[in-house]
C-alpha cells in the first residue's frame, strides 16, 4: 500500500518556492543585465543593428541579400521596435528581456532535471556571470539566441514526456532565426532520445522542420561568407580559451567548467548528463570544425548559446552534494560573484565594448574650416549617433543613407580635391595607429603630416588623428 506520505502534497512553502523561482530569476537575471545598458557605448555592430533597423523593410531585405542575410530575423523584430527610438537602454532593452526569458526556463529545467534548488543556483549563477552582463546589455542577437536554446531544452524534456512536439519544432524554429551557429547545439540533443527509438521517431521529423529556417540562412549565410573574411583560422588551442569566453572571466570559467563536468556526471539520468554536457562542449568543437571545412567562422560571441549550459550543470552539481546542497549553491554562487567582479565592472565600463564613440568625439578639438576624413566609412555612424553640430565638415559625404548593400556610407574617391583649401583634417579609423589603411595613405599624399593622434584604452579600439598641411 503507498503510504499518505507518498502522496502527500508539496508544503505550501516548498510549493510557493516551486511557482515563483521562475520569475524571480527572470526578474533577477533581466535586472543585471539591463544594468549595463546605459554604462557601456554603442559599438560597431550595435551601430549595424541601428542602420539596419531604420531601413524600410524592402531596403532591409536589399541589405539582406548583400550581408547578415542570416541576421535578418533579428533585423525585422528590431525595425519594429525601433519605432519608439533608438536610445541606448531602448536599443538594449530587449537583449536584457531575452536573458530574463532563458532564466526562467533554466529555473524550470533544472527542476525538472534534478531539483528547484539546482534550477534557482543555476539562475542564480547565470545571472552573475560576466558574459551574461555583456550579451545582455547588448543590441545583438545572441541574448535571444541563448534564451531560444533554453527553451528548447526545456521544450524537448516536456515532449519526451508526451506533451508538445510541435511546441519542441516552434522552438528549434527559434533556435534557427536567432543566430545560425545557435543550431550548433541541436546535435546535442539527440542524446536524450537516442536510447528511445520510439519517441526518437516523433522527434526527428519535429527536429527537421524546425531546422528548416536554418537550412535558408545558411545558405544564405554561405553565399555571403566574403563579409565575414575578416575572422582568421583558429587552432585548436582556441579552445583553451572557450571557459574564459563562455563565463567571460577567466576564473569564472574554469571554476564552473570543472564543477560543471561534475555535474554531468552526478545527474541521475545518464541521457540528460550527455545532452547538457553536450550543450557545453559541441558548439567549440563543431564551430572549429566548421571554420576548417568551409570557411574561417571561429568568433566568441558566437558561442555564447553555452553559457545557460554551464551555470545549469554547476548548479546540479552544487545541488547534489549531500546534505549540503544549499551550503554548496551559496557558496558557489558567492565564489562566482566575487570572481568575476572586476570583469563586471569592466563590461560596464564606457568603453565596455572596446570602442568608445563619444570620447572620440570629444577629441575632435575642431575649429571652423577643420575636416574630418574617415578611415572606414562603417565608424562614421557612431559620430553621426553621438556628434553635434560642432563636428568637422564631413568632406567625403555623398549622400545622407548607408550604402543600400553595407553599412558604409557613399563617399566620393578623389581626396586630395575634397581636401583642397583645408589646413587642418581629422582622421578616425578602426584599430590601432599604426594601422596601414588606404585613406591614411590618401590623406599623406594629399600633402598633409601626422601633428597629435590618440588611441582609446583597447584593441581593436578607436584611433583619432590630426594631420595639418605643410
Amino acid at each position: 500500500m503507498t503510504s499518505a506520505a507518498t502522496i502527500a502534497p508539496p508544503a505550501p512553502s516548498v510549493a510557493r518556492l516551486r511557482g515563483s523561482s521562475p520569475w524571480w530569476a527572470a526578474l533577477l537575471s533581466g535586472a543585471v543585465a539591463f544594468t549595463g545598458s546605459g554604462s557601456a557605448t554603442l559599438n560597431g555592430d550595435e551601430l549595424a543593428t541601428i542602420s539596419a533597423a531604420s531601413r524600410s523593410l524592402p531596403q532591409l531585405w536589399e541589405l539582406a541579400r548583400h550581408i547578415d542575410g542570416h541576421f535578418l530575423p533579428y533585423y525585422v523584430f528590431m525595425h519594429l521596435w525601433v519605432q519608439a527610438g533608438t536610445a541606448e537602454l531602448w536599443l538594449r532593452l530587449p537583449s536584457a528581456v531575452a536573458i530574463g526569458v532563458a532564466a526562467w526556463f533554466l529555473v524550470d529545467l533544472g527542476r525538472r532535471l534534478h531539483s528547484t534548488r539546482a534550477g534557482v543556483t543555476a539562475a542564480a549563477i547565470f545571472a552573475l556571470l560576466p558574459s551574461v552582463s555583456y550579451y545582455g546589455a547588448f543590441a545583438r542577437s545572441y541574448a535571444f539566441a541563448a534564451a531560444a536554446v533554453v527553451f528548447s531544452f526545456w521544450a524537448l524534456h516536456r515532449a519526451a514526456r508526451g506533451r508538445g512536439w510541435v511546441l519542441y519544432g516552434v522552438s528549434v524554429a527559434l533556435v534557427c532565426s536567432t543566430h545560425l551557429f545557435a543550431v550548433l547545439v541541436l546535435p546535442a540533443q539527440l542524446v536524450v532520445l537516442l536510447p528511445q527509438r520510439r519517441l526518437l521517431a516523433r522527434m526527428l521529423p519535429a527536429l527537421a522542420v524546425g531546422c528548416l529556417p536554418a537550412l535558408v540562412l545558411g545558405l544564405v549565410g554561405y553565399g555571403e561568407r566574403h563579409a565575414i573574411s575578416w575572422i582568421p583560422q583558429r587552432g585548436p588551442e582556441v579552445l583553451l580559451k572557450f571557459p574564459k569566453m563562455a563565463a567571460g572571466a577567466t576564473e569564472v570559467g574554469v571554476l564552473l567548467f570543472v564543477v560543471a563536468l561534475t555535474g554531468a556526471v552526478l545527474l541521475g539520468n545518464r541521457a540528460w548528463g550527455g545532452a547538457l554536457l553536450g550543450w557545453l562542449v559541441l558548439p567549440p568543437l563543431l564551430l572549429l570544425a566548421v571554420s576548417h571545412l568551409l570557411t574561417p567562422v571561429y568568433v566568441d560571441r558566437y558561442l555564447f548559446v553555452t553559457a545557460p549550459a554551464l551555470a545549469l550543470l554547476a548548479g546540479i552539481a552544487a545541488a547534489s552534494v549531500p546534505r549540503m546542497g544549499v551550503a554548496a549553491a551559496c557558496a558557489l554562487v558567492i565564489v562566482s560573484a566575487a570572481a568575476g567582479i572586476a570583469q563586471q565592472v569592466e563590461v560596464r565600463d564606457a568603453n565596455g565594448r572596446f570602442e568608445d564613440f563619444p570620447w572620440a568625439v570629444r577629441k575632435l578639438d575642431a575649429r571652423p574650416g577643420d575636416a574630418i576624413v574617415y578611415g572606414q566609412s562603417s565608424v562614421r555612424a557612431g559620430f553621426l549617433y553621438y556628434g553635434d553640430a560642432s563636428m568637422p565638415d564631413d568632406v567625403l559625404l555623398t549622400g545622407a543613407a548607408p550604402e543600400s548593400d553595407g553599412f558604409g556610407y557613399p563617399e566620393r574617391d578623389d581626396v586630395a580635391a575634397a581636401l583642397k583649401g583645408r589646413d587642418r583634417v581629422w582622421m578616425v579609423w578602426r584599430g590601432a595607429k599604426g594601422a596601414k589603411l588606404p585613406r591614411i595613405k590618401a590623406v599623406q599624399e594629399a600633402g598633409y603630416g601626422l601633428r597629435s593622434s590618440w588611441h582609446s584604452a583597447d584593441v581593436p579600439g578607436l584611433t583619432v588623428a590630426l594631420y595639418t598641411g605643410s
